[in-house]
C-alpha cells in the first residue's frame, strides 16, 4: 500500500494541472465566437471558390447583420445585404436582383460573424481535424491553422460538413471549407483581415446604375 502510496500522488498533483489546460473543440469554438463577439466590423480579401468556379473581391462586414462584396473577378458585380433587403447587381445581364429578408429568415449575414458562429454551434457538432495544434494551410504551407470540423446535427442543415480553418494567433477564420448535400464542394478565403476600422452604416446603401434591370423577390415571396 505504502509504494501504491508513493506512486499515485505524484500523479493526483499533476491531473489538476493538466486538466486545464486540455482544450476540446466545443471550447475552442467557443474561444473563436468569444473573439468575434468583440468584432464590431471587419474587411478582407475574400476569394470563393466553388467546384470549377473562383470569385474574388473586398469583403466588408458591420454588426448585426451588414454585409457587401465588391467583386473584382467577375468585374463589378456586387452583392449587399443591409440587414433587411438583399441586393445582386450582375453587370453581364445590367440586371439589379433585390429580395427582401424578413426575420422568419434572417439568420445571420455570414458564418464569419458572431450571429454567424452560434447559428454553427447550435446545428453543427465540433470536432478537432488534427487535434487542437495548428496545422499548415492547404495550397499555403507557410500559414499554420486550428481545422474543426463541424458535422450537422439534423438532415435539414444544407451543408453535411463544414471545416473551419482559424488562425491560432488572431482566432479569425481564414477559411471556410463546407460540403453540400449534393456532394459539392464551396471554399471561401479570408485574406488580410483588417477589424473594427469604423466601417459606417453608409457603406452597405448601394445605389443602383439607372439603365438595369429590376426584379424584386427573386428568390422567395414571403407573406408575414
Amino acid at each position: 500500500m505504502k509504494w501504491f502510496i508513493v506512486l499515485i500522488l505524484p500523479v493526483l498533483a499533476v491531473i489538476p494541472i493538466n486538466s486545464q489546460e486540455i482544450v476540446t473543440a466545443d471550447s475552442y469554438m467557443g474561444m473563436v465566437s468569444e473573439r468575434y463577439n468583440s468584432v464590431r466590423d471587419y474587411e478582407a480579401q475574400i476569394v470563393i471558390r466553388s467546384d470549377n468556379s473562383e470569385m474574388s473581391g473586398i469583403v466588408s462586414y458591420l454588426t448585426p447583420s451588414f454585409l457587401r462584396i465588391d467583386f473584382t473577378r467577375p468585374a463589378d458585380q456586387v452583392i449587399v445585404f443591409n440587414g433587411d433587403l438583399l441586393t445582386v447587381y450582375l453587370p453581364e445581364y445590367r440586371a439589379v436582383l433585390n429580395q427582401t429578408i424578413t426575420p422568419s429568415r434572417r439568420s445571420g449575414a455570414s458564418f464569419a460573424s458572431a450571429q454567424g458562429l452560434a447559428l454553427l454551434r447550435r446545428n453543427y457538432v465540433p470536432s478537432f481535424v488534427t487535434g487542437p495544434d495548428p496545422v499548415a494551410l492547404e495550397g499555403s504551407p507557410q500559414e499554420r491553422v486550428v481545422k474543426l470540423r463541424l458535422a450537422r446535427r439534423n438532415i435539414s442543415e444544407g451543408f453535411r460538413e463544414i471545416i473551419l480553418n482559424i488562425n491560432p494567433n488572431t482566432r479569425l477564420i481564414r477559411r471556410i471549407e463546407g460540403r453540400t448535400i449534393a456532394e459539392s464542394h464551396v471554399q471561401f478565403d479570408f485574406i488580410n483581415i483588417r477589424t473594427n476600422q469604423g466601417i459606417p452604416e453608409m457603406r452597405f446603401i448601394y445605389d443602383s446604375p439607372a439603365s438595369a434591370y429590376m426584379y424584386n423577390n427573386f428568390l422567395f415571396r414571403d407573406v408575414d
